[in-house]
């Protein structure tokens, strides 16, 4: 059951995919060692340590002469997450050394290629990630809704808010009237910014169905509301196009949910594949990141990777390809508690 869509590969096609299968022969593999700094320094006993297993397999219809990949797949820190540690490893080795870059968002973007005839591709991302707890936000602390949409207006000769860019419509999450009257009610005049937003959230929670494969990866959030169900990219569409239809800021966050939570924790919806929330800007608190598909805001549960406009910009694996067929990938993901010392696994304060 997956939580974002996948594409299969196909001759001279775009493929879309998310990571998962064991690496076999002799991979390809980059390894990175960080230390947490920065803005993260809560006390350790508040801290959960995860570890992060995301792999991909493909199993070609037709052996694939030539190709060439691009991934978000090395996941980035955050004020809450700090990587501990993290490697790639893909069979059969690559081209060359696998490229590693940022994108316009601040993602790490990788790219590799094959030259040489092959009949399967194994893409295997692992890490170790640190994170503290969200800070707590009381959305009645936050400024009317038309306020904030307001100051993402352009003004000339005014310094415009970084979120701006995450205010336009884009392929997947467009503005419409449509879904501007699907979240009007919740948007009251003078209501604050992040209580309508949690009102959103819930609304999609419970009006849309999810449903495991009744949507694709061409399913934009228009489809995804006439259609009544999706999974999780879709609920995040969603949520982000009715934001983005009422002149407000949404991006999209790619990313991970904690698979087996701590005793007499849920399990939520989407785990075991990659998962997809939202994050809104608010003038006052910055980017809050809610997750309709649990209707919970995002926190230690929650693995960050990388974050766009929608899922065009963040796919965690995508490529052309000669040959191939039309074989859909084999994905698999695992999150685990790491214990840490003094406590047990996934413990957190």
């Amino acid at each position: 059951m997956t939580g974002t869509q996948e594409q299969s590969q196909g001759q001279g096609t775009e493929q879309v995919g998310l990571v998962s299968a064991q690496p076999t022969g002799r991979p390809s593999q980059i390894q990175t060692q960080t230390q947490a700094e920065g803005p993260l320094a809560p006390t350790p006993a508040a801290e959960r340590l995860l570890q992060v297993t995301h792999a991909t397999r493909y199993d070609y219809d037709t052996p694939v002469e030539v190709a060439h990949h691009s991934a978000w797949l090395r996941p980035r820190d955050t004020d809450q997450q700090r990587v501990q540690h993290w490697d790639l490893q893909i069979d059969p080795e690559p081209d060359g050394a696998v490229q590693q870059s940022t994108d316009a968002f601040g993602n790490w973007r990788l790219g590799f290629g094959h030259s040489r005839v092959h009949a399967r591709l194994t893409v295997t991302s692992r890490f170790r990630v640190r994170l503290a707890p969200p800070p707590a936000i009381d959305t009645a602390d936050s400024p009317p809704w038309e306020e904030a949409a307001q100051a993402l207006r352009y003004r000339a000769g005014l310094t415009q808010p970084e979120a701006v860019e995450f205010s336009l419509p884009s392929h997947f999450a467009p503005r419409a009237a449509v879904l501007a009257a699907y979240a009007q009610d919740l948007f009251t005049p003078g209501r604050p910014l992040l209580q309508a937003a949690h009102a959103l959230m819930h609304k999609v929670h419970t009006q849309m169905h999810y449903m495991p494969h009744s949507t694709d990866v061409a399913t934009d959030a228009l489809q995804a509301l006439a259609q009544g169900q999706g999974v999780c990219q879709d609920f995040a569409h969603l949520m982000i196009g009715a934001l983005r239809s009422l002149g407000l800021a949404a991006r999209y966050v790619s990313g991970y949910l904690l698979t087996h939570p701590p005793a007499g924790q849920p399990r939520l919806v989407g785990a075991d594949a990659s998962h997809a929330w939202v994050a809104v800007w608010c003038p006052r608190h910055g980017w809050v990141a809610l997750d309709p598909t649990n209707d919970v805001a995002a926190g230690q549960d929650h693995v960050t990777l990388a974050w766009g406009r929608d899922y065009a910009d963040v796919a965690p694996l995508r490529g052309v390809i000669r040959g191939g067929g039309t074989a859909p990938p084999l994905v698999g993901v695992t999150v685990e508690p790491v214990a840490m010392a003094g406590r047990p696994a996934g413990a957190a304060a």
